[in-house]
């Protein structure tokens, strides 16, 4: 099977989740977040600095519930590009 590179857009929306990500993460460590997702430091290393564009979807959810993160909220950052607040799940 052959996969079809990524186009621009597709490398800049992974960039922005990645982004969103690290910065909901704060000030917890990855190894951290990485064991409570339950993936490895190295996937979440990769997912945050924009070398996983296109992480599994399983995957992303994992790291938005360690992190608090609405599924909504991410959505709207890495789609949109909203920023501010980010919005947490209790």
């Amino acid at each position: 099977m052959v996969r079809v590179p990524l186009t621009e857009a597709e490398r800049a929306r992974g960039e922005r989740l990645g982004a969103a990500l690290r910065e909901a993460r704060g000030v917890r460590s990855m190894v951290e977040v990485a064991a409570q997702a339950g993936i490895s430091v190295e996937t979440l290393r990769k997912i945050e600095t924009g070398r996983i564009p296109t992480p599994a979807f399983f995957t992303v959810v994992a790291v938005a519930d360690a992190v608090k993160l609405s599924l909504d909220a991410l959505r709207g950052i890495v789609e949109d590009g909203e920023t501010g607040t980010l919005p947490r799940v209790s």
